[in-house]
Formats: structure tokens, C-alpha cells, sequence
């Protein structure tokens, strides 16, 4: 089967950017903003989740992936007190979604639990100008003939055509705005879990049904280029390597390959911390490896911070 990202940029008329988009690049570079200053206090939540949080020797990751992850949500919570609207947001779990659209000749849906989703009470704005939304008429999608681009999409009989933005959404809901939906691959058994690359797939997939859905809740089923682009960010992590996305709906008109396309952003394969040694390796009555966190990298953090203050800073 060939790589998941590229069969769902195809299923999606998308078109990749590698790494992240300037308006989200410009808060990591900003140091007026004094995300430096939180470099210990991540150390901490770091070493809190690995090395603290448990009585067994080696936490396992299903215990701490979700321990990392609610202590990184809590810092960036702090920034509130300098961004008031950031106390505007809600994150909701186990948020159901499902959005149905035709490409080609095929009808294609995708549903499930999208992760735990940030709503927000306002958008985040488009981060690709009407110029850059425009050029990308001129972008050619990979094709895979003769392999069928659903080759390994689970087949089922579909008996009613739902677009449903799920739980979180109903109206009068004060967040109606998908703004990042946070994927823990947490399965402490390796083949349980997503690999990075299928995770970025599961990431674009679910980011683009949030906004399609959303698009359609409010611009109704007429397949068309939006006037005002959805932007829905994702974040994916096995509690060490950070997977990083925004994805920006220009467009509902999805059965052909020709015209406006949608537009991603993926930052792959971001460690935070090398290594966590939780006992101190030993040889010969010598430590060749003392206990802690080894390299650790700030601007992972960076970041994940930068994106949930996008919309806000």
C-alpha cells in the first residue's frame, strides 16, 4: 500500500506544504512573547510524566502519553493571563464526526471519534492568501493507476449521507469552531499503535472532515469555493515524537482533480526529549547512563504552544 499521507491528499484534493505555515512559524520565532521562559516548567511536566508520575520502574505509555499531554495543555492554559481569549476554548473528548463527500465517482465518508477536540469561540483566520489559494488551480494531484487510490478503505453500504460536526456543535454551543484536534497514540504495545506516517494520514483525514463538516453546517451540501477558507489545526504524539498540522478548506467542490485544491501544512516527526532514563544504567559499579531526560528539545514545545495560540496572538 503506498504512504498514507499522499492517498489522503488525494482523497481529499489537498496539496502538502512541508513544515509549518508562517503565520503559525512567526509566534515559534517570536521572542516578545516569552515562550523561552517555559523551558523549565516543560522540563518538569516531562519529567513528572516519565520518571514521577508512577511506582513501577518504566511507566508505561498508555499511562504516560495522556499525563504529558494534560500537562503541556496546562501550561499553555497559563498564557490565558496574557490572552484573556484564550479562556474562550473547550476541549471536548470523544467528539463524534462525520462528513460525506464525492470524488470522482466515488462516495466517500469518513466517521469515528476524532480525538479530543479544541473548540474555539471564534475561527482561526485563513493562513493562505487568496493569491496562494488561487495558484494552487494549477497544482496536479498524484494519481496511483492502476492501484485504486481506496484500496485498503473499509467498503460499506451507506444508507444515509450524514455531515455531522457531532456533539460539540449543536446550536447555540458558545465554541462552535474546530480549532485543533489532538491525536494520543498511547497503545504501550508498538504494533498496536498508529506508525507516524499512518498517524499523519488519520490526522489530515479527520482535520478535513472537521472543517467539511463545519462548511457544510454553515454554506449548506452546494459543492463550492469558499468565500471564507476553515482552518483546522492537528496535533498527533506517542507521548515523545510530535507529529504537527494545519489544514486549510478552500474548497467543497471535491469530484474533480481540476481547480481550486485545499492546502496542508505538516511538520513531521518532532521529538521532544531523546531519552528517559528511569533507573540509572550501571556498569561495572560506573553510571554510563544517569537517570532523567536527555535531549530535550524546547522548540517541540514551541510548537505545540504556537498552535494552540493561533487565532489569539
Amino acid at each position: 500500500v503506498f504512504p498514507g499521507v499522499r492517498q489522503a491528499q488525494w482523497l481529499t484534493k489537498t496539496k502538502l506544504v512541508e513544515g509549518l505555515p508562517p503565520a503559525v512559524q512567526g509566534i515559534v520565532d517570536n521572542s516578545a512573547l516569552g515562550l523561552q521562559e517555559l523551558e523549565e516548567r516543560v522540563k518538569h511536566v516531562v519529567s513528572h510524566a516519565r520518571l514521577w508520575d508512577t511506582a513501577e520502574v518504566a511507566p508505561r505509555r498508555e499511562k504516560y502519553c495522556p499525563v504529558l499531554f494534560e500537562n503541556l495543555i496546562h501550561i499553555c492554559r497559563l498564557m490565558s493571563g496574557k490572552y484573556p481569549s484564550l479562556s474562550k476554548r473547550m476541549l471536548a473528548r470523544n467528539c463524534k464526526i462525520a462528513a460525506t463527500w464525492e470524488r470522482e465517482s466515488i462516495l466517500l465518508q469518513v466517521r469515528g471519534l476524532s480525538g479530543i477536540l479544541m473548540n474555539s469561540v471564534t475561527p482561526i483566520p485563513p493562513v493562505a492568501s487568496k493569491e496562494e489559494i488561487l495558484a494552487t488551480k494549477e497544482h496536479v494531484l498524484e494519481t496511483f493507476y492502476p492501484i485504486a487510490p481506496t484500496i485498503d478503505l473499509q467498503e460499506v453500504n451507506v444508507y444515509k449521507e450524514l455531515n455531522d460536526t457531532g456533539q460539540c456543535f449543536r446550536d447555540g454551543y458558545p465554541y462552535p469552531h474546530p480549532h485543533t484536534l489532538f491525536f494520543l497514540e498511547s497503545a504501550n504495545v508498538r504494533t498496536d499503535r498508529f506508525r507516524p506516517e499512518q498517524l499523519r494520514a488519520k490526522m489530515l483525514m479527520f482535520a478535513f472532515g472537521n472543517a467539511l463538516a463545519k462548511a457544510k453546517a454553515l454554506h449548506g451540501n452546494d459543492p463550492k469555493v469558499l468565500e471564507q477558507p476553515i482552518v483546522v489545526q492537528s496535533i498527533g504524539t506517542d507521548g515523545q515524537l510530535f507529529q504537527f498540522m494545519v489544514f486549510q478548506l478552500n474548497t467543497t467542490d471535491l469530484v474533480s482533480n481540476d481547480g481550486v485544491k485545499n492546502l496542508v501544512w505538516i511538520d513531521s516527526d518532532q521529538n521532544l526529549y531523546e531519552r528517559a532514563q528511569c533507573v540509572p544504567e550501571v556498569k561495572k559499579g560506573v553510571v554510563m547512563k544517569p537517570a532523567g531526560i536527555s535531549g530535550f528539545q524546547p522548540d517541540t514545545f514551541k510548537k505545540f504552544l504556537a498552535l494552540y495560540l493561533h487565532g489569539t496572538v
